[in-house]
């Protein structure tokens, strides 16, 4: 690119950084239309918008633009970058990674929305032995608590880790049952995704074991339930639960033909903002681009296209609102690098510098669905995998490549190898990396330059206008600690494993407060009284933790 070029787009990107620039003008980009920095009207509500896409590389949004062949929605947004690392790793898992953007505290691996156990990552405070696992709020937490209504979207199951940490407080990310309740008594106005399975009981995988149907509580609760995209649209209601899968939705390239019913994130990401903007507080809503990562955990190439292009797409309808809006923060991030994607692999060679981008992009414009996609139309007796492999933009198999295929016992990863060879595209890992990633923000107080995961959520509150860690000792006081100073005996019954439940007892007074809910039930000899309070009672397996509301509830 010709320094000139360069130079004029710098100058009309305000608050870029070279790199930044760079990227952007990867494929010719010579203007923007408007700053990214919006004029603050200075009016209230504040909204905020906060998106991920999950396990998103800098080398998968660089493919994705050039498979698009224009300009992404993001790269109007560029702002610098964001340190990724946890308590522990250099490498982060998604749910420490969760809890560092959405309460401000870097934790551990597995752990969900609750302070770690391990700090040994250079520059950071211990933690108190006593405060491990303790919960920690989180920002849609505190936007709720000013009254302004919340929502959450993701295209994996919404009790995946990254959603969970937005919304729930556990100490393992596989406590979809935990999650699952504390969602839908966190009392959420809009929620959009997949995990329908985790909503009531049954003989799957991650069907519930306490007995209780939450389906049955979100209709007591004036939710309108939708699972599909037509009823989605259609909806009226301000409070909306969408479960459009068991489990997770299809890959975007997919969804035409396996799940033509499912919404596309982008769809989500609109209706959810237009009900949400109803409310005069305001709202705080998280989007989650889940399959990015599990597409890269497979080193599908195809999938990573397919959903970083679809999370742009939702970007766009945020940014859309946003410029309209003038009041309303946008952040776009990646929760951590995966695959070590690259534009070049093993078989580079020195003429790297001669190869044109056709080189890459066309023989992955060939697939017409992931592989995930395309193995869903193979059959047992495997008799129609040259079609399949076809599917995925193998076509013209060589000898060789169908006896290997045939014989494979994983096809699908040899599959994607071999798409990703005809493309020159490399791959270090199947797992996580560490590196830095980019970071895209829009609107007043927008954050910019290199910052660490955990300075977003502090300065989400921020704009929001509350503190983290003051929200936290309102929201999550040992429930053991508080009754005891007024008198109360405590215990904890777990009677029922799955429905463990705090007691307090004092004279006659039986004070009950069950693990998720946003209840208190006080039970005296002449009474019983069910009480709905404004945040949730959490467990850890060690303490309970309860609200100052849940505390003032008893008299």
């Amino acid at each position: 690119m010709e320094v000139c070029t360069l130079s004029k787009v710098s100058k009309k990107v305000a608050g870029l950084s070279l790199a930044g620039a760079l990227v952007i003008s990867s494929i010719g980009l010579t203007s923007l239309k408007e700053n990214v920095q919006a004029k603050d009207k200075q009016k209230e509500p504040t909204n905020v918008i906060m998106m991920v896409m999950d396990g998103t590389s800098a080398g998968a949004t660089t493919l994705s633009r050039w498979y698009k062949g224009d300009n992404l929605a993001m790269d109007e947004m560029m702002a610098g970058g964001m340190r990724t690392y946890s308590a522990e790793s250099a490498i982060t898992d998604s749910a420490p990674a969760a809890t560092a953007l959405a309460t401000g505290n870097k934790s551990n691996d597995k752990y969900v929305g609750v302070l770690p156990s391990i700090v040994n990552s250079p520059g950071l405070d211990p933690v108190n032995p006593e405060d491990a696992y303790k919960p920690v709020a989180n920002v849609l937490e505190g936007a709720k608590q000013l009254g302004k209504a919340t929502g959450i979207i993701s295209t994996s199951e919404i009790q995946h880790a990254t959603p969970a940490g937005f919304s729930a407080h556990v100490t393992h990310r596989s406590n979809y049952g935990d999650i699952a309740e504390q969602q839908v008594y966190q009392g959420i106005d809009v929620v959009l995704g997949g995990g329908k399975e985790a909503l009531s009981p049954g003989t799957t995988k991650n069907a519930r074991q306490d007995g209780e149907n939450l389906l049955e509580v979100l209709d007591e609760n004036n939710y309108d339930i939708v699972e599909s995209r037509d009823e989605l649209l259609a909806s009226k209601s301000s409070k909306i639960w969408g479960s459009f899968a068991p489990s997770a939705l299809a890959y975007d390239f997919d969804r035409e033909t396996m799940k033509p019913s499912e919404p596309t994130l982008a769809e989500m990401t609109k209706k959810a903002i237009n009900t949400l903007n109803k409310d005069k507080d305001g709202f705080f809503l998280f989007v989650e681009g889940s399959k990015i990562d599990w597409a890269a955990h497979g080193n599908d190439t195809i999938g990573m296209i397919s959903d970083t292009l679809a999370f742009d797409d939702a970007v766009k309808e945020a940014l859309e609102f946003a410029k309209e809006d003038g009041n309303t923060m946008v952040i776009a991030v990646s929760d951590h690098g995966n695959s070590g994607i690259t534009l070049g692999n093993m078989n580079t060679d020195s003429t790297y510098s001669e190869t044109p981008v056709s080189a890459y992009i066309d023989p992955l414009k060939k697939a017409k669905m992931t592989v995930e996609g395309a193995l869903s139309q193979l059959n047992s007796e495997k008799s129609n995998l040259k079609e399949v492999a076809a599917l995925y933009g193998l076509d013209n198999l060589t000898t060789e490549e169908l006896e290997k295929l045939n014989s494979s016992k994983n096809v699908g990863s040899d599959m994607t190898k071999m798409l990703a060879d005809r493309a020159n595209i490399g791959f270090t890992t199947g797992g996580h990396t560490g590196e830095d990633v980019f970071l895209y923000s829009y609107g007043p107080s927008r954050p910019t330059g290199l910052v660490e995961n955990t300075d977003l959520a502090k300065k989400m509150a921020q704009f929001m206008g509350f503190d983290l860690e003051q929200l936290t000792n309102k929201l999550y006081m040992n429930a053991k600690e508080a009754f005891e100073k007024k008198g109360y005996s405590t215990r904890i019954d777990v009677t029922d494993p799955n429905n463990p439940v705090f007691v307090a007892e004092k004279g006659r007074q039986i004070v009950e407060l069950p693990a998720n809910k946003n209840i208190v039930i006080t039970k005296t000899s002449k009474s019983t009284q069910q009480k709905e309070i404004n945040a949730i009672t959490v467990y850890n397996g060690d303490n309970f933790y309860i609200s100052e509301q849940a505390l003032k509830a008893v008299k």
